[in-house]
């Protein structure tokens, strides 16, 4: 997938990343400062967040992102201090692999916490401050639309992500405020090392994908970039699967 250009994400206004310490979302940092973006980057611990925007150039912040408040806060001060706010993505997320009846109900409540209530933090926050369009990005997963054993409870999650695509793209759409999602199947970052670092669930996760292995950061990066050019003003509602054919075919 190739960007569209030709519009360069450094006029358009800064971008917001939730989670920007993360495997992910500092990736995505990186792949943004390179085209000369500016950068309001968010995460819980300062240190982290202060290490990526050193690297990239970006305003560091420690922030909750499933704090409500805490997250309007941050886009209205971006847009005080950067003119306005372009693009929003929410890369904050968790995996949660237990069946129904081994997962407690504090282990369910955070993974709603940590999935959908940052989700919804960002798009509130967007509706209430990007009052002229730009782009919200959030990460659903193929786990919402194909049936995992021992997803339970991030599967709720993320398909409680892809209703809310759909619903907040329709309400915003006549403001040009694009929301969309990327559908992911595992991706080898830190926060998937408990699967990648052992043989025996690597090779059953590699095996779910029909292309014949787990996604890399890279795969990530390119459709969000894709996604939050403004060369991409047509696209909106989608949730976009990025899973090597998990969730569409066999083999």
């Amino acid at each position: 997938m190739t960007s569209p250009s030709p519009a360069p994400l450094r006029d358009a206004g800064a971008f917001v990343i939730l989670g920007a310490a993360g495997g992910i979302g500092s990736a995505i940092a990186r792949a943004l400062a390179a085209d000369g973006a500016a950068l309001v980057l968010a995460g819980r611990t300062a240190a982290r967040v202060a290490a990526v925007a050193t690297e990239t150039g970006g305003e560091p912040h420690a922030v909750d992102a499933a704090d409500f408040g805490a997250v309007e806060a941050l886009l209205t001060g971006a847009r005080e201090r950067r003119g306005r706010v372009a693009g929003v993505v929410n890369a904050v997320g968790s995996i949660l692999l237990k069946p129904a009846h081994l997962t407690s109900e504090a282990e369910l409540a955070e993974t709603l916490r940590l999935n959908v209530q940052t989700a919804f933090a960002a798009v509130r926050a967007a509706g209430r401050v990007m009052t002229d369009g730009g782009s919200v990005l959030l990460f659903a997963s193929s786990a919402a639309t194909v049936g995992l054993p021992n997803h339970e409870a991030i599967a709720a999650a993320k398909g409680a992500v892809s209703g809310l695509v759909r619903s907040a793209a329709a309400t915003y759409a006549g403001r040009r405020l694009r929301v969309n999602a990327l559908a992911p199947g595992l991706v080898d970052t830190p926060l998937a090392a408990r699967i990648t670092g052992n043989p025996k669930s690597l090779e059953v996760s590699v095996g779910m994908h029909p292309l014949g292995r787990i996604g890399r950061v890279a795969d990530v990066v390119a459709p969000v970039r894709w996604l939050l050019d403004p060369a991409a003003d047509w696209i909106t509602g989608q949730v976009l699967p990025l899973d090597g054919g998990m969730a569409a075919i066999r083999r």
